[in-house]
């Protein structure tokens, strides 16, 4: 009798601590996805490199509807070196309110995860315990990627954005007589990469001497609403290119 009783005692702990350990993991679910929706990546940018280092620029979306926040780029240099927090800073405000904030990080190597503060609590986007690098894309609808101005062969842009939808038209607005007048020209697919994003490219006849006047801007036009990336109302300009 002593035994059977003893039994029951150890199934009904086991019973309680299994109720315990699944209110854990649900709560644990809970408040890790509202830190997924309150905080991601929006968009990266080499802006320039000298000598093996890259000047990098990470933005990060926040919801906006939290006080007292505050977003860290929590990033690695090369090989051995340290850890590093970058404090980025509130940089636009979109449409539906989200907040935009802004790092700028000189590395050799970027790695980097991002560590959002809201109302004291700490929460991480490591982007699955991978980190995150310049080849991965962040939630922007389409941003353009920086590339070069190859002397003889033209201006060439790249843009990545999120696939809405199969049927889409992707443009380039640019001027190169600070907007005297303007043209725009479309872009066409490239590939599709890993993370269900698309590259567009699209090659413009743009002289060197043109490139004091020159600027742009990207649309996106797909199930009949248009994205604009426009640098955050700064547009586009030469210096975005790395000269090679």
């Amino acid at each position: 009798m002593t035994k059977t009783i003893s039994a029951k005692k150890i199934i009904s702990a086991i019973v309680v601590l299994s109720v315990l350990l699944c209110s854990m993991a649900v709560y644990g679910t809970v408040s890790t996805n509202a830190a997924a929706k309150s905080v991601s990546l929006y968009s990266t940018n080499l802006i320039f490199q000298k000598y093996g280092a890259g000047t990098y620029e990470v933005y990060v979306k926040t919801d906006g509807a939290t006080n007292h926040q505050n977003v860290y780029v929590h990033y690695h240099d090369y090989g051995d070196m340290p850890w590093n927090d970058a404090k980025a800073t509130e940089f636009a405000t979109l449409d539906d309110g989200s907040v935009i904030w802004k790092a700028t990080i000189v590395s050799h190597e970027l790695k980097f995860a991002i560590k959002y503060v809201a109302d004291g609590v700490t929460y991480w986007d490591n982007n699955g315990s991978k980190d995150y690098t310049l080849a991965d894309t962040g939630c922007a609808p389409i941003y353009s990627k920086r590339l070069g101005y190859n002397y003889g062969n033209g201006l060439k842009i790249n843009a990545v954005l999120q696939n809405y939808a199969y049927e889409k038209d992707v443009k380039v607005r640019y001027t190169t007589d600070n907007w005297a007048t303007y043209n725009d020209a479309p872009l066409s697919y490239v590939e599709t990469k890993a993370d269900g994003t698309e590259t567009w490219t699209v090659t413009l006849n743009v002289d060197k001497a043109q490139l004091d006047g020159f600027e742009y801007a990207l649309s996106y036009t797909v199930d009949g609403e248009t994205y604009w990336d426009n640098n955050f109302g700064k547009n586009y300009d030469r210096y975005f290119y790395i000269f090679r």
